[in-house]
């Protein structure tokens, strides 16, 4: 593993395994002074699914957003709040700053960071593509504002599929990055040329296809609902694969009971609200040593907490800032995004 995602991931198993777990009365008290605050400083919460489940209900019920990486993006431009509270890691937050520039963005952490991201430094990236310069760079979200401002696409998972359609449709060859399972699903998908760098997610990598195969002999009604970010032995298990939203609509759609969800476990509680009648599983990440079967959960999700967003919000703390001429060019990638999905919603 790349020596700087190993620090981080430590540094944040270690921050959260040592944070008290705060009481109802604790909790009860933060989301008040946050509600207070909040209307007084024209505030609002930019959510994503993966995030602790009180702080998805908190941002519900306060006026906010729980959403996917793209939703949250548009949400956060479209916004009338003069401040964004992203609860979520940081790339969220860049990119929040980067469609907003006037509004100000702060985060509970600024250490709550994304495997992807430290795993595609910006230097190293920019060598690569130039030794295949004649391909069209394609980005993932989780990545940072520098590696954003250096592509000529930004995707996400909902709609990663057909922007790379539209390349192929151009005859054009790409570069994917960071993530290599989803640019391997991508390939397959589309039947694009597609250049792999090669990063993965440290939660999504973990999927195994041993062990999801055995639960789905003990469990041949459930259906098997699996993130492209997973390993490709994973995928090829899956009944249905698609972004964090996509999942939620399919499982809310579905005539079936029973789901293996193959994501990060904190969807589970959004899905669980669209779908209360219906069952939903943890697809296994157990190997050998493992602690647990099913463990799927981001550490550096885990670390938004309430009274960190209090705390920031109040102190005006860990704002997030992007140097005006990579906000500039990173703009440019992005809303190309946005308009690539607005013409289709059309």
């Amino acid at each position: 593993m790349n020596s700087s995602i190993d620090t981080s991931l430590q540094e944040a198993r270690v921050l959260n395994r040592n944070r008290p777990v705060p009481s109802e009365h604790e909790i009860s008290k933060a989301k008040k002074e946050l509600s207070e605050l909040m209307r007084k400083k024209n505030a609002q919460i930019v959510c994503h699914y993966y995030v602790d489940s009180v702080i998805q209900d908190f941002a519900i019920s306060s006026g906010g957003v729980v959403a996917d990486s793209l939703e949250m993006a548009r949400y956060g431009r479209d916004s009338e709040a003069e401040v964004l509270i992203v609860a979520g890691v940081r790339f969220m937050g860049e990119t929040a700053k980067i469609l907003s520039p006037n509004k100000k963005v702060i985060m509970p952490n600024l250490a709550a960071t994304c495997s992807l991201d430290l795993g595609c430094e910006i230097e190293s990236f920019k060598k690569f593509c130039l030794s295949h310069p004649k391909r069209t760079v394609v980005v993932y979200a989780n990545t940072s504002a520098k590696v954003k401002a250096y592509a000529d696409w930004v995707v996400t998972s909902s709609c990663a599929v057909p922007i790379i359609n539209h390349l192929k449709k151009n005859q054009e060859e790409i570069i994917f990055a960071p993530d290599m399972h989803l640019g391997d699903y991508l390939k397959k998908t589309t039947g694009a040329n597609i250049l792999n760098w090669k990063g993965h997610c440290v939660v999504h990598d973990e999927f195994k296809a041993f062990e999801l195969k055995e639960l789905k002999t003990r469990m041949p009604d459930a259906e098997v609902v699996i993130h492209p970010e997973s390993p490709p032995s994973v995928i090829e298990l899956a009944d249905f694969v698609g972004s964090t939203s996509q999942m939620i609509s399919f499982v809310a759609s579905s005539t079936k009971k029973r789901f293996i969800i193959g994501t990060d476990n904190g969807l589970i509680h959004m899905m669980k609200k669209r779908a209360p009648d219906k069952l939903f599983i943890e697809a296994p990440t157990a190997g050998k040593g493992a602690t647990c079967k099913s463990c799927a959960h981001c550490p550096w999700m885990e670390m938004n907490d309430l009274t960190d967003m209090l705390r920031a919000l109040r102190d005006d703390e860990n704002e997030i800032q992007v140097p005006q001429e990579i906000a500039f060019s990173a703009r440019k990638s992005i809303e190309k995004m946005l308009a690539f999905n607005q013409s289709r919603d059309v």
